[in-house]
Order: structure tokens, then sequence, then C-alpha cells
């Protein structure tokens, strides 16, 4: 078992910057690949939008093309967390953001849906203002 706890949302302006975070417990953290989804509000039937990917180590990610050069997502082993920079944010990247853990070894074409994924953060709001 795996716990996570999202954090770092909060209310900007457009063109600003969040760096949200993702603390995890339990199970070794490293022998998950993880992720960032969000869900826009008031869409909460539809399924959660893949944000970006990390693999195990660290030395790969993918983006969804919306994020992709605005975002960043990493990781620290060693602190058990994860983490996503967002950088020039519009009001349509508003939204509650959800981390999730999945399975080491993840086939590209999987890692954007969130069958996916076996663990997920409570989730964090982030709202950009025009």
């Amino acid at each position: 078992q795996v716990q996570m706890v999202d954090s770092g949302g909060g209310l900007v302006q457009a063109g600003a910057s969040l760096r949200l975070s993702c603390a995890a417990s339990g199970r070794t953290f490293s022998i998950y690949a993880m992720a960032w989804f969000r869900q826009t509000p008031g869409k909460e039937g539809k399924e959660r939008e893949f944000v970006a990917h990390i693999n195990w180590s660290g030395s790969s990610t993918y983006y969804a093309d919306s994020v992709k050069g605005r975002f960043t997502i990493s990781r620290d082993n060693a602190k058990n967390t994860a983490s996503l920079q967002m950088n020039s944010l519009n009001p349509e990247d508003t939204a509650v953001y959800f981390c999730a853990a999945g399975p080491r070894f993840t086939a590209i074409s999987a890692i954007n849906r969130p069958e996916t994924y076996n663990y997920w953060g409570q989730g964090t709001q982030v709202t950009v203002s025009s």
C-alpha cells in the first residue's frame, strides 16, 4: 500500500507559476512510476486528464501536449516525493490535480490512462484567473 498526499494548489493569475507536491508513504516509493492527472470542475463524470508521467528512476518523462514546455515533473526517491512545476499557467489549467502511483514498468501506450495507476492522492485545487 502507498498513501499519498497532494499539496501546493492555490489561486493564481494567468502567467503565474505553482509547484505541486506529492508526499508518499508506505511501500518503497522508488518501485512506482508517478504521474499527475487533472479533473476540470463540473466534469467529475469525465475521465481524469493525463498531465505528466515520470518513470521510477526519474530518467524518463512524458507530457500531455497541452502542458509540454510549461510543466515539469520530477521526483526525489530519497524523500519519497514527486513534484509538478507549472509555469505560464492559463485559465484552461484550472482543475483539481491528482498525483498517482503505478507500475514500475509501464507501456508508453498506457501511461496516460487513469486505470494504469494503483494509488492516488486526494487532489489539490488549482485555479487560474484571467
